[in-house]
């Protein structure tokens, strides 16, 4: 009899939804909107970092519907005010574990309250790899000249002179990007060859502005305290420094995908991105699981392609759960 009663109660503490929402920032937010003016009574938990990656932006000029531009977490604050006029439970806190075997979703929080729900959207996003230097946090935070996305923020560098480091494709991409508008670009390479593909790499090589040095790493971002005003890079071959000036100082390492709790039940490619099941939809592998922004965009990752997939995956939960009346 004790039995029954302490499982009664233990039931009675699962909280049975239609619609969560992992993550916030403009893919989970948009989802929420679209969610709730469709009566599906979305409850968001809104991650590590509420508004997502647009919270560390100081400007953001190039969203849609600001002609004067915003900050990132001003825009995200107004979108967290729109979600919540339309009845979104918006809460602070974050999943730490799933269970998507069944066709009702299982999911944990951090302090261990259980969530049953019919429909998932993932909106978890993807972190900017950082070197981790001290100096290069400390200008990050400051917004003065640390950038991991030079489409977002080259246009504060115009007919200035940036560094930028990575070997990869997307350093290339980013270096060709910025080269574009500034008047010169520094290219820092670790080792003594690009990981990049021959065409980007011939691209960089071909471009006048871009300087390349190998075997290049970068020991302190410099600055007055609040804004860049170079760099400080050793040769790893001859352990000669230098100081590089440059007022802007681009990081194009990486991005980590934030989807380490889905891996054992949802399709990831080797680098942790969740792939789509049918292109063109923002379904999943499991059904009534659904991704928006970066937790699956390797290739964009802009605040306006991330709305518009929580835009898709809100129809898509929305569709589904009418399928589940019939």
């Amino acid at each position: 009899m004790l039995n029954f009663a302490l499982k009664t109660i233990e039931m009675s503490q699962i909280e049975r939804i239609s619609c969560l929402i992992i993550g916030s920032g403009p893919a989970g937010y948009t989802a929420a909107i679209y969610a709730a003016r469709a009566d599906m009574k979305p409850i968001m938990y809104q991650g590590l970092q509420p508004g997502g990656q647009l919270t560390t932006t100081n400007e953001v000029e190039n969203f849609p519907g600001y002609p004067q531009g915003v900050t990132g977490p001003e825009m995200m604050l107004e979108l967290e005010a729109q979600a919540k006029r339309f009845e979104t439970d918006v809460r602070s806190g974050f999943i730490t574990k799933v269970d998507f075997t069944g066709p009702i979703h299982k999911c944990w929080t951090e302090d261990g309250h259980e969530i049953h729900t019919d429909t998932v959207i993932i909106s978890t996003g993807a972190s900017a790899k950082y070197l981790g230097l001290d100096s290069e946090q400390h200008y990050l935070r400051l917004g003065g000249g640390v950038s991991a996305c030079a489409v977002c923020d080259g246009f504060f560098y115009r007919n200035q002179e940036v560094v930028i480091v990575g070997a990869g494709d997307s350093a290339c991409e980013e270096a060709h990007y910025l080269s574009k508008l500034c008047t010169k670009v520094t290219m820092l390479v670790r080792r003594d060859e690009f990981r990049a593909s021959k065409i980007m790499v011939e691209r960089v090589k071909k471009t006048t502005n871009i300087e390349i040095l190998y075997n290049s790493e970068t020991i302190e971002v410099l600055g007055d305290g609040q804004l860049v005003t170079g760099v400080r890079v050793v040769n790893r071959s001859s352990n000669l420094q230098t100081e590089i000036p440059c007022t802007g100082f681009f990081v194009a390492i990486g991005h980590q995908p934030n989807t380490e709790i889905f891996k054992e039940f949802i399709d990831l490619d080797q680098t942790g991105y969740i792939k789509y099941a049918q292109p063109g939809t923002s379904k999943t592998n499991v059904e009534g699981v659904f991704v928006a922004g970066d937790a699956a965009d390797k290739t964009y990752r802009q605040a306006i392609t991330a709305a518009g997939t929580g835009c898709m995956a809100a129809l898509d939960a929305e569709r589904y759960l009418a399928s589940l009346e019939h």
